[in-house]
């Protein structure tokens, strides 16, 4: 897999062994010699209640680790009526769903609205043990990777999409969503 090195070779003894364990946890980024591309990001909240948890920063730090091309992403975080009502209309799924993506163009530059629903989050966060805001960081680069035309609709595509999903989420310091 691109960007991937050998593990280390085992250490002898258990100071060596947990001297090693923490240098594997080490965060490295995926693409630390090329130049990030450069993103325009307008973060909305209609649904309020997670704005604290996340600043606009951390979502461009986050959508930025997933792009391969410069971008203009708008991200809206709502509530379950309008989380419903964008899916029904646009899915035909009479429900609200984590995340909404709306790719308008992929090139030269990605265009593209990534809608979150922060009670649908928030429960599926809960359900799995694990961080809200390591669900909504998933989340948006999940998003991401589909503006950019990522899928998981059938098993090869689904595989690497996930591939893709997991060393960049282990890239941002957060566990592989996929390892459960």
């Amino acid at each position: 897999m691109k960007g991937r090195s050998a593990p280390p070779p085992r250490p002898r003894g258990p100071a060596k062994a947990a001297k090693a364990a923490m240098e594997a946890e080490r965060v490295r980024p995926a693409r630390p010699t090329e130049p990030r591309p450069a993103l325009s990001l307008s973060l909305q909240f209609a649904d309020a209640r997670h704005r604290a948890r996340l600043p606009r920063h951390r979502v461009a730090r986050w959508i930025r680790t997933a792009l391969e091309a410069d971008a203009r992403i708008t991200v809206r975080i709502v509530g379950l009526e309008e989380g419903r009502a964008l899916n029904r209309g646009y899915r035909g799924r009479d429900y609200a769903t984590n995340v909404l993506t709306f790719d308008y163009e992929r090139g030269p530059a990605v265009v593209a609205d990534l809608v979150l629903c922060a009670p649908v989050l928030e429960a599926e966060a809960k359900a799995g043990r694990i961080p809200l805001e390591a669900h909504y960081a998933h989340l948006l680069v999940h998003g991401t990777l589909h503006a950019q035309g990522y899928d998981h609709v059938r098993a090869r595509e689904a595989r690497v999409m996930e591939a893709r999903e997991s060393e960049l989420m282990r890239s941002l310091g957060f566990a592989d969503p996929y390892a459960r």
